[in-house]
């Protein structure tokens, strides 16, 4: 069994994206642990677009709607990883919501043991695997909604983010491979 699939084996909704990366596996899954992301105009604007909404409202009222907290990677909880083949990090939340209503979790059992209704788990995977002298880069990103009341919630949502979701996630492959065949480079 998959890392992935051991920690979320169904889900209703998915994105996968690759690229091939002149690294090795071991040390492309090391960048990517202990990876910061370069600023990146477009998931900025992306975010900021996301998060207008929550914005407006705390504005209107601050007393009853916070201040929204940046999303970024640092997100996700780590969820483990498959020696030199994949690395899980993971959310649980109500994504929809302007909050993206996220539910803290402390580790891989916490996440794997939640359970709770109308509440959907997200899982993000980066896999590698030997392609030649190159090696295979994947990112998934599964979404499991418990219920019909959540499937029925987080639809709409993932028909108006997969655009922009999946670009983020090919421009984030893009800047992993410079990063990394820039870092293999003999100096």
């Amino acid at each position: 069994m998959s890392l992935i699939d051991s920690f979320l084996p169904t889900y209703q909704f998915s994105e996968r994206h690759e690229t091939r990366v002149r690294c090795p596996p071991g040390e492309l899954l090391d960048l990517i642990q202990n990876w910061e992301p370069p600023r990146d105009r477009f998931s900025e604007i992306a975010m900021t677009l996301r998060q207008l909404p929550a914005r407006l409202m705390h504005a209107l009222a601050p007393t009853r709607h916070p201040a929204p907290r940046p999303f970024s990677l640092n997100s996700f909880a780590p969820l483990g990883r498959d020696g030199d083949r994949a690395i899980v990090g993971g959310l649980i939340g109500q994504f929809w919501r302007n909050d993206f209503g996220l539910v803290r979790i402390a580790g891989p059992d916490e996440f794997i043991a939640f359970n709770a209704p109308r509440i959907p788990k997200l899982v993000l995977a980066f896999m590698v695997e030997p392609d030649g002298e190159m090696t295979r880069l994947v990112t998934e990103t599964r979404v499991h909604c418990p219920d019909w009341p959540s499937f029925l919630m987080f639809l709409p949502y993932w028909i108006v983010i997969r655009l922009a979701s999946g670009l983020i996630r090919r421009r984030t492959l893009r800047a992993i491979k410079a990063r990394a065949e820039r870092s293999a480079q003999p100096t």
